[in-house]
């Protein structure tokens, strides 16, 4: 068992240092690009189709076009050939399978992700905890919240919960596909398991957190299956002006009919649909979707899960992260490392001091001065402290101790709250414990103070490690325009010390939760959209409070319930490629919304000529392209209005490419490459293709 304390930093570090991107390596494959095509045709349920308005009227438009290919006068007299129907409905029937192809496609990454998790979900026997001591083997579909289950090494963990007892080595790669086991124990923030994941030394006992279905491993197998995904805000806005474009195009092409009557030329149904779903913003009506499940598949690849698309988009704009500094910035197994005694009290009475202040205090930090007394030769009845009263830590009082049946009290805690205790019980401060206390806070080192009755014994001397790599990241964060705040339980100069070597820009010291949450409502106040990372049960109302809150998956089921994202890797700098990836869905949305509407342009030329040529030779001035005659004109509109959704089907994909920059030039570089070539693309693409029906017909 002490070797494994022992190794616990060493864990740790490799933990984290190794990122693991779980998906990253997912390609499409023969057999999703197949499953996808058969989830196009499913996709053509009108049940299903009428989600999208826009491809919902380019079906009604196909089943009309279907009608007229039987008979081409069943609606209206028309000059058209049964011939120029069926290529009309061929080429909207493919417009809509390639756009359900786009959305199947982006689905099917997720499914996939979904199927490798579902393995991890077995029904495996969990080892449920009797009220008279014995243990009985059940069906983890059994148990209930609130159960206990014991999980020796090898076995599985049944389901979701905390530990209460032990302390035990866990092998997390079926979650997270990270090799190297990490530590979870009792009393810390290091508490919650996982169902699925397995017991490699030593045991635990723990408490059942969800009933069966609930589960988190449930809730992330629903979620990149993308069957409860919800649409964001930014993609309901763009929905409804897409409706509304649509609506508007419908009456124009309906107001058409009686003025061509006017004039006596006659349009016919076919040409009037395909002119509609020319006009329409069909390209990205067809993507929208894709784009939105593609930039959480991507979240997903760099093993965050995302429980919104909403948290995706928002953390592209986010102004400000705050950061909770205990296991989060720093690794948050502080150990302790010395005993110091102050001024008139020796070393042996200090160690004995901060042993009784610690027996039964069952957080890391107690263990580990347990174990130093212990090492340095100090012994304890158990028996001595079995019956004594423990006084639990809390925010307000910043200390802990015990009370024993002699009336002897003892007290561990933040100096000056000791300080304080020490004062109110008649008792003096020593002259050098602020110094001691400022010497290893400028260290970077925690001090904790220990009294017995009304005398101050010495200090406690804790440390804790920030993280490898973090400087260079808040660095980066800097420069998109974000700023980075701390927020510790810890003294000043402590944090000081932390929040100058891990490079944020801001901290708050002596932080209870509703400190953080009031920092995350000031910002908030000031027009800013907050991220916040954690990962203790203290943490939570600020997960919850914030915009983005993105929780550690080694923390404990609170702060993962009270958060919209859980890093896998429990990484808190992953933030930072989560941004980029919700800029990046934002930028996409709106390169591809820019494209579709830019393409309409060529269109026109092509279409509205063709209509009216006929009866209006003067209008062939506006057939700059010199398309060869007005079938081919319509159609070739029609192919090009149809292939450019595939095509661009792996820019919805992978999404537009992010470079920090600031807005203003990032919406002229957008326009100029998605707006201009929005344009000029269509012109080339609707020439290339009627040079080809041309020598076709």
């Amino acid at each position: 068992m002490n070797a494994l304390k022992q190794n616990k930093e060493q864990i740790h570090q490799r933990h984290n240092r190794v990122q693991h991107h779980s998906g990253s390596k997912r390609s499409l494959n023969k057999p999703m690009l197949l499953q996808a095509m058969r989830d196009a045709f499913k996709k053509l349920n009108p049940m299903v189709m009428i989600k999208n308005p826009v491809m919902f009227i380019v079906e009604v438009g196909t089943f009309i076009t279907l009608l007229l290919c039987i008979d081409p006068n069943l609606f209206t007299a028309s000059d058209a050939g049964r011939g120029y129907n069926v290529a009309v409905f061929f080429i909207l029937l493919f417009t809509l399978l390639f756009a359900n192809f786009a959305e199947a496609l982006a689905e099917g990454r997720g499914k996939a992700q979904a199927d490798t998790l579902r393995k991890t979900k077995s029904d495996t026997i969990a080892y449920l905890m009797q009220k008279d001591g014995t243990v009985k083997q059940v069906a983890s579909t059994e148990l209930k919240k609130g159960d206990l289950v014991r999980v020796e090494a090898g076995q599985l963990i049944p389901t979701d919960g905390e530990i209460i007892e032990g302390l035990a080595s866990i092998d997390e790669s079926a979650i997270t596909g990270e090799s190297a086991p990490v530590i979870k124990e009792a009393g810390g923030d290091f508490s919650s398991v996982t169902g699925g994941t397995r017991v490699t030394s030593d045991y635990i006992i723990m408490r059942v957190q969800t009933d069966p279905g609930e589960s988190f491993l449930d809730r992330m197998i629903s979620l990149v299956e993308g069957a409860q995904r919800q649409k964001t805000p930014n993609e309901i806005a763009l929905t409804t002006l897409l409706a509304v474009l649509t609506l508007i195009f419908l009456i124009v092409i309906l107001t058409m009919v009686p003025m061509a009557n006017y004039l006596g030329i006659r349009l016919d149904l076919a040409t009037l649909i395909a002119l509609l779903v020319c006009l329409i913003p069909t390209t990205i009506g067809g993507l929208l979707s894709a784009i939105g499940i593609a930039g959480m598949d991507r979240v997903t690849q760099f093993n965050v899960l995302a429980m919104s698309g909403k948290a995706v988009e928002a953390a592209g704009d986010i102004d400000t992260l705050i950061l909770d500094k205990t296991g989060t910035i720093t690794y948050g197994n502080r150990m302790a490392s010395e005993f110091i005694p102050v001024q008139g009290v020796t070393v042996p009475e200090m160690t004995l001091a901060a042993l009784q202040a610690s027996v039964r205090d069952e957080t890391p930090e107690g263990r580990s001065v347990v174990e130093l007394a212990s090492k340095q030769g100090q012994s304890w009845e158990e028996s001595n402290y079995t019956n004594a009263d423990r006084i639990e830590f809390t925010a307000e009082t910043r200390m802990s101790g015990l009370n024993l049946s002699d009336g002897t009290k003892i007290r561990k805690g933040a100096v000056d709250a000791i300080k304080r205790y020490v004062t109110s019980e008649g008792g003096r401060v020593p002259g050098d414990l602020d110094e001691i206390a400022t010497r290893i806070a400028k260290a970077g080192g925690t001090p904790l103070a220990v009294a017995i009755h009304n005398r101050i014994y010495g200090v406690i001397y804790l440390k804790d490690t920030v993280k490898p790599g973090l400087k260079e990241k808040f660095a980066e964060m800097r420069a998109m325009g974000i700023k980075t705040i701390m927020c510790t339980g810890d003294n000043p100069l402590t944090a000081a010390t932390i929040a100058l070597e891990a490079g944020v820009d801001d901290f708050i010291a002596e932080a209870k939760p509703e400190d953080k949450i009031a920092a995350i409502k000031k910002e908030q106040q000031e027009g800013k959209l907050v991220a916040m990372t954690g990962d203790g049960t203290n943490d939570a109302p600020a997960l919850a409070q914030a915009d983005v809150g993105l929780a550690m998956n080694s923390g404990t089921m609170a702060a993962k319930e009270a958060a919209n994202m859980i890093d896998l890797d429990s990484d808190p700098t992953k933030l930072l490629s989560v941004v980029s990836i919700g800029k990046q869905l934002l930028i996409t949305r709106g390169a591809l919304t820019t494209f579709s509407i830019s393409n309409d342009i060529a269109k026109y030329f092509a279409i509205i000529p063709a209509m009216f040529i006929l009866a209006m030779p003067q209008l062939q001035a506006l057939n700059i392209m010199n398309l060869s005659s007005p079938q081919s004109a319509i159609l070739s509109a029609l192919i090009f209005n149809a292939i450019i959704i595939p095509l661009l089907i792996p820019i919805a994909m992978k999404g537009v490419k992010y470079r920090p920059m600031s807005a203003e030039r990032l919406l002229s570089r957008n326009v100029f490459i998605y707006g201009v070539g929005g344009v000029i693309v269509p012109f080339i693409g609707i020439k290339l293709i009627d040079l080809v029906l041309s020598g076709l017909m």
